[in-house]
């Protein structure tokens, strides 16, 4: 137990639910807020509480941000309904987004001179990991920030990665993380449905290759998701706009040519502009299988 420990949850989507229930489990006092009531019943009805107002957060020691991207983790904490104004001194933010380094820099400094600590701390795993308490975290920040925060990243990960004493580097293994995730999501779409042209059928191929060495977790996770002909979205076609992009924009900010990013990233484009952007991210096999003729499991 660590009820010494109170902490907050911040985005009740598929990860951050699955945070929140993490902390519950390992005794951690937790609160939930999210836009939707929806998340926030659920939450409630598994035994955590609901922040109604921004005296909730009074007492926490722990706020673990778990949003889209760097608009709506501003505006969390410095908007016109930020919550940084309610936070006791010393409170722990807990940086979970996918976002540019600059901007967590940025964003460590302004809870500096709003006396609160910070960390980069992007997530990795998907939503079956964060419901088990076992993401790897990439973190970045002061080590009175990573003390407070402990009890909370052990219950929310198997692995913590402790990558510096000040923000920026926790965003930058995010993006490397996300620039081979992207790419190998649309190698796998390319792959699947390029064996289709050779008659290789996708359940063959689901088969055969996680055996092989052309495999990787992306494909183990994804693949069955085209064979079954089941897109309900454990991560959409169109974080993958946002993530891609923010690699390629340091990329060239770095003077850096990344040119499979620019090619996975025009898949997921095009995914998104026929429409398939909240799917999961497996979609992008329908762009690939749209340009050859070929018809997908549970189509045509």
């Amino acid at each position: 137990m660590t009820d010494a420990t109170k902490a907050a949850v911040i985005g009740l989507g598929s990860m951050g639910y699955g945070v929140a229930t993490s902390l519950l489990r390992a005794g951690i006092d937790t609160m939930g807020a999210d836009v939707s009531p929806e998340p926030c019943a659920r939450f409630r009805e598994a035994g955590g509480g609901v922040i109604e107002g921004p005296d909730d957060y009074a007492g926490r020691d722990v706020v673990v941000v778990v949003v889209v991207n760097a608009a709506q983790t501003e505006a969390v904490l410095f908007g016109e309904a930020g919550i940084a104004a309610h936070l006791d001194p010393g409170t722990v933010i807990v940086s979970c987004a996918t976002v540019a380094p600059d901007f967590a820099r940025r964003m460590e400094a302004r809870c500096t001179e709003a006396g609160l600590l910070y960390l980069d701390a992007p997530i990795s795993g998907g939503q079956v990991r964060a419901a088990d308490g076992s993401l790897a975290v990439m973190a970045a920040g002061a080590p009175a920030a990573f003390a407070k925060a402990r009890p909370v990243l052990d219950a929310m990960a198997a692995t913590v990665f402790a990558l510096g004493d000040a923000a920026g580097p926790g965003s930058a293994m995010k993006a490397v993380n996300q620039l081979l995730v992207g790419v190998q999501l649309a190698a796998m779409g390319e792959a699947l449905t390029f064996g289709m042209t050779q008659g290789v059928s996708p359940e063959q191929f689901l088969e055969v290759i996680p055996k092989c060495a052309g495999t990787s977790w992306v494909l183990e996770n994804r693949a069955p998701h085209v064979v079954a002909g089941d897109y309900t979205p454990l991560s959409a076609v169109d974080i993958w706009l946002k993530d891609l992009g923010i690699v390629s924009d340091i990329a060239r900010a770095s003077k850096f040519s990344a040119p499979l990013v620019a090619a996975a990233l025009q898949q997921f484009v095009a995914a998104s502009g026929t429409g398939l952007g909240q799917q999961d991210d497996a979609a992008v096999t329908k762009i690939y299988a749209r340009n050859a003729g070929l018809t997908l499991p549970g189509e045509g």
